[in-house]
């Protein structure tokens, strides 16, 4: 489910709940007389209400209590969705995201997907919930310790003075360490020991996305993804089953967006069609 708690007149109203129903009836405007798009600010009121008594008068349900988890104005709400992944989908995984992370980010998570052969629903839920709980909603691009702690470790090549804080951990899945850097920038045509500033794995949200992608694709986690095994891929990018809770939250709300049986989900060319019509 996208929502955990009731969203309408009378309803709990928990910000990200009333921000997910906003986003619902924006991308099925048609169905509730928006002639432009609801602002999505999480805040229930006279417009949001309006629109969704629109959309169950044109569904034939009952308006007068809100819309629940497992509701048939829910599941209403569901089948109006494009089967593209589109910038509003994304800000549903990411809930709490702020509506500019989301426009910065969304194309080269587009880009990304497509060049990791991420491309069926369940591979890109499972990729939007690893990097939703890692990026803290697509927040942090950079580990907020200094690096220190990673001084001297070998095991990283972190062979020379000040390799810890210049090799911290960057990117929505954190590259860390000098052999890591090293390895990714022969992947990506860059090189972070030399002409190219590892800072630039966080400050470019092309390359925060993509060193994402290439970790998942290097550790094979879109046959764990076709396999739906959430703890086995979390312990790959983990090295634990640290945050598993919150993980599979935002799996459970990417699956509920993407893991339809009535369409597929688009991708590449496709995928940036439907978003662009969106």
């Amino acid at each position: 489910m996208c929502i955990s708690n009731s969203v309408g007149n009378g309803g709990v109203n928990a910000a990200n709940d009333v921000r997910c129903v906003q986003l619902l009836l924006n991308m099925n405007r048609d169905r509730c007389g928006l002639a432009s798009d609801l602002k999505v600010d999480g805040a229930w009121g006279p417009s949001s209400a309006a629109a969704l008594a629109t959309f169950c008068k044109a569904i034939g349900a009952r308006s007068d209590t809100p819309v629940t988890a497992n509701d048939e104005i829910l599941d209403a709400l569901r089948r109006g969705l494009p089967p593209a992944l589109v910038r509003q989908k994304l800000w549903i995984v990411m809930t709490s995201a702020q509506a500019a992370r989301i426009d910065a980010f969304f194309d080269a998570i587009l880009a990304t997907m497509n060049r990791y052969q991420i491309n069926t629903p369940l591979r890109m839920a499972h990729f939007l919930a690893q990097i939703g709980h890692e990026s803290g909603c697509l927040r942090y691009t950079e580990e907020i310790a200094s690096g220190e702690a990673y001084e001297g470790r070998v095991d990283l090549g972190n062979t020379q003075p000040g390799d810890g804080p210049l090799f911290k951990g960057r990117g929505l899945i954190q590259l860390t360490g000098r052999a890591n850097y090293r390895e990714y920038g022969k992947a990506c045509g860059k090189n972070f020991e030399t002409t190219d500033k590892p800072s630039l794995v966080a400050t470019d949200p092309d390359l925060a996305v993509d060193v994402a992608g290439w970790f998942w694709d290097k550790r094979q986690l879109n046959a764990l993804a076709d396999r739906d095994d959430l703890r086995e891929i979390t312990r790959r990018v983990n090295g634990g089953f640290n945050g598993l809770a919150d993980r599979a939250d935002f799996l459970t709300r990417a699956k509920w967006l993407l893991v339809r049986d009535d369409a597929p989900v688009a991708s590449g060319a496709a995928t940036k069609a439907a978003n662009g019509a969106a």
